[in-house]
């Protein structure tokens, strides 16, 4: 199965049933790490998961694949190179994603990963919003489905060593209205979906801003979860600072 098609049936799924989408963050010591979104569709391997696999040819076998934007943009450089410098700039920031996708009717299991190291989180800035781009090419869809990421806020990490903040802020005129929802994806998956934030980081955590978050054993990671309507509806619901022990 070629990338861009496996990206254009990935969406397929994202849109048809409702998800589990959990944001990763791994910060180490030197302010380095890893982020990462892992999306769970399996719901819907165990409703259709013969006729699923009818959709994913190749003799319904299995797929277990990892491949980087980066290969999927050479696939379509021709497109790439009619796009406008500003698109080009912004499909650049995916190209060292790793995008593993993981796909079984037989075990009714649906998982996709979508990761990048990087050197400070500053570098992910709105980098969920830049996955809109892959709309522009040709054929090109965005694998997490239609509307994740174009919440029509801008979202930014800062850390410090001392603090850490997850700050989303709402343009109005782009605001997702409930009204909207159903021409990004149905009202089903908008409603029974889920979005999912673990943060770890290299400190013990004194205190979180949102009262919900979870706290692990070592208390050095958190997690907090939000439906997915807040996530597109009301994105700044999901701001909050962490502050760490000294």
């Amino acid at each position: 199965m070629k990338l861009y098609k496996l990206l254009s049936f990935s969406f397929l799924i994202a849109t048809l049933t409702s998800c589990t989408f959990t944001e990763n963050i791994y910060i180490n010591d030197n302010g380095t790490g890893k982020f990462a979104v892992d999306m769970d569709g399996s719901p819907i391997m165990e409703m259709a998961g013969d006729q699923i696999a009818g959709q994913m040819g190749e003799n319904k076998k299995d797929i277990d694949t990892t491949f980087t934007f980066k290969e999927v943009f050479a696939e379509k450089k021709d497109s790439i190179a009619k796009l406008s410098p500003e698109t080009q700039k912004e499909l650049k920031k995916l190209e060292n994603y790793v995008v593993s996708t993981k796909i079984s009717s037989e075990k009714k299991v649906f998982l996709m990963n979508m990761a990048t190291d990087f050197k400070n989180v500053n570098e992910l800035q709105d980098i969920l919003q830049t996955l809109g781009t892959l709309q522009k090419l040709e054929g090109g869809k965005n694998p997490m489905g239609s509307g994740f990421g174009d919440n029509g806020s801008k979202l930014s990490y800062t850390y410090d060593g001392k603090k850490f903040t997850r700050k989303a802020v709402v343009d109005q005129q782009k605001a997702v209205k409930p009204q909207d929802a159903e021409g990004d994806m149905s009202k089903m998956m908008f409603a029974s979906s889920s979005y999912i934030v673990k943060y770890h980081f290299p400190k013990k955590i004194k205190k979180v801003s949102n009262p919900t978050a979870v706290f692990s054993d070592d208390r050095k990671s958190i997690t907090i979860q939000y439906t997915f309507t807040d996530y597109m509806e009301n994105p700044d619901k999901l701001n909050f600072d962490v502050e760490f022990e000294k």
